[in-house]
């Protein structure tokens, strides 16, 4: 079981650096009609009293309550149905595309807009009904809204929640997800209060290239969780690192191998170990934070929530000659085990 405190700060920093983007670009519109709607219909002494971080505060922070609730109900289904890793992947891969289309709509490109999903007609009504009122309450209720709009970062962090097993963690990735995103949601709220018009204009261009961006990111990472993305080569920094004993031969014919992973990494990156004989995986942790925790190897159908601090032994049986590969559970960070046969190095 995942802790709360390491998916709460791997929320944060998925929010923080691939969130922020893909979520602008689907749920700007709803910040626009929160922010830039009372700009145009509350009295200037009104508004000048509310300041920016009313309507923005009142946004977010009834995001980030409907976010929490789905994520400790994802955290109560996943208690009861696990999704395999290649199911999980096969959703990133999803999201991806969904973010490519996304971004490409926003750039104006024409042919994309049939394939692109629309929020149902009758959420569209309601939440342009809301939009328009001007109400105090409007931009909480525009807020909670977005737990209907997900973006394609969204989606896999809702699949974390799920993953994780239970309602506390489930709500603590999601509600550090939406905090993480909050950062660039107040500075487009700062802009949308100044001049709303940008939102139409090259900040649409931008965080349209930035979603791109994040596609790429989300597409390479759901392929390598899947096991589909050719392995890369260790990266210095991790094989300095790397356990003394990396294979060790035990007297009854067997193997132990061992990997240690860290915060932004497994170590070594890369194994060479003999084919043919029983093999035990041992994944070492010391005091590990982040997704490196969620422990995949695709080929198997293996998932492990590793332990902060400890060791997670896994069975790989006797493998024949060739590679495996392991990664995290965002499929960014991993690394491969190759079986040959003869005497093996690592």
């Amino acid at each position: 079981m995942a802790s709360s405190t390491a998916l709460f700060l791997t929320g944060v920093t998925t929010g923080l650096f691939a969130g922020g983007a893909s979520c602008a670009a689907v749920q700007g519109g709803l910040l626009a009609g929160a922010v830039g709607r009372r700009s145009a219909e509350w009295s200037e002494e009104k508004w000048e009293r509310s300041g920016l971080f009313a309507p923005v505060g009142a946004f977010l922070g009834a995001k980030l309550l409907s976010h929490t609730l789905l994520g400790a109900a994802l955290g109560l289904i996943g208690a009861a149905v696990q999704p395999g890793p290649r199911t999980r992947a096969a959703l990133m891969l999803l999201a991806g595309v969904l973010m490519v289309l996304f971004a490409l709509d926003m750039l104006g490109v024409r042919a994309v807009r049939r394939f692109v999903p629309r929020t149902p007609a009758s959420w569209g009504r309601r939440v342009r009904r809301s939009a328009k009122s001007a109400a105090v309450t409007t931009p909480a209720v525009l807020g909670f809204l977005t737990v209907l709009i997900p973006c394609g970062v969204t989606l896999s962090v809702e699949l974390i929640a799920v993953t994780s097993g239970t309602p506390l963690a489930g709500a603590a990735v999601m509600a550090g997800f939406v905090l993480g995103t909050g950062p660039l949601f107040a500075l487009l709220g700062f802009f949308l209060r100044s001049a709303a018009r940008l939102w139409q204009g090259r900040l649409t261009a931008v965080t349209a290239v930035v979603v791109l961006l994040v596609a790429v990111w989300t597409l390479t990472s759901g392929l390598r969780l899947g096991g589909w993305w050719p392995a890369t080569a260790p990266t210095a920094a991790a094989a300095d690192t790397a356990p003394a004993a990396t294979v060790v031969a035990n007297p009854d014919g067997s193997q132990t191998l061992t990997v240690r992973a860290r915060t932004n990494a497994y170590a070594p990156g890369a194994i060479t170990a003999k084919a043919g004989i029983p093999t035990t995986l041992v994944v070492a942790t010391r005091g590990t934070d982040g997704c490196v925790r969620s422990f995949v190897v695709p080929d198997l159908g293996v998932q492990k929530i590793l332990p902060v601090t400890g060791e997670t032994t896994i069975d790989l049986g006797a493998r024949k000659p060739g590679t495996l590969e392991f990664t995290c559970g965002m499929g960014m960070y991993g690394g491969t085990i190759t079986f040959e046969n003869g005497n093996s190095t690592s």
